[in-house]
């Protein structure tokens, strides 16, 4: 079990690890090395609360294939060891912002004051446009 938050943790056997070769700097090595990581979380495994889940389908987006799986590359570092930890915690993080209930908006109106100067501003704004026309003459 991999801890998210206290009341959350994921099962391992949700994850599964694929190796990939990596582009970039490395020489030779590089071309026999395969140190990115591709880490595939199966939603359908996961025991994830259904608001979790809602929320984080919506915030992972492109992420999430049509079979209900999300999927995190990792290939910032040149060791296989350091991208499997980056891709886990990209993961949790993930994780732990769906996990957050998002907080209500409470409809606002504004104030008298605001309205004031946001129509003082515009009569302001008005008046300048106004002074920049050329003399207006009935004759042309």
């Amino acid at each position: 079990m991999i801890p998210v938050t206290p009341r959350l943790a994921i099962e391992e056997e949700a994850l599964e690890w694929r190796f990939l070769p990596t582009g970039g700097p490395g020489g030779q090595h590089a071309n026999r090395s395969a140190t990115a990581v591709q880490l595939r979380f199966d939603l359908a495994r996961a025991n994830l609360p259904p608001d979790v889940r809602a929320r984080l389908v919506r915030l992972a987006g492109k992420r999430i294939t049509a079979g209900g799986t999300l999927v995190i590359e990792a290939r910032r570092f040149r060791s296989q060891e350091q991208n499997r930890q980056d891709a886990l915690n990209r993961l949790v993080h993930l994780l732990r912002r769906a996990a957050q209930k998002p907080k209500p908006r409470r409809k606002t109106r504004p104030s008298r004051a605001a309205k004031e100067r946001r129509l003082r501003a515009k009569r302001h704004r008005s008046e300048t446009k106004r002074r920049r026309r050329p003399p207006f003459s009935e004759g042309v």
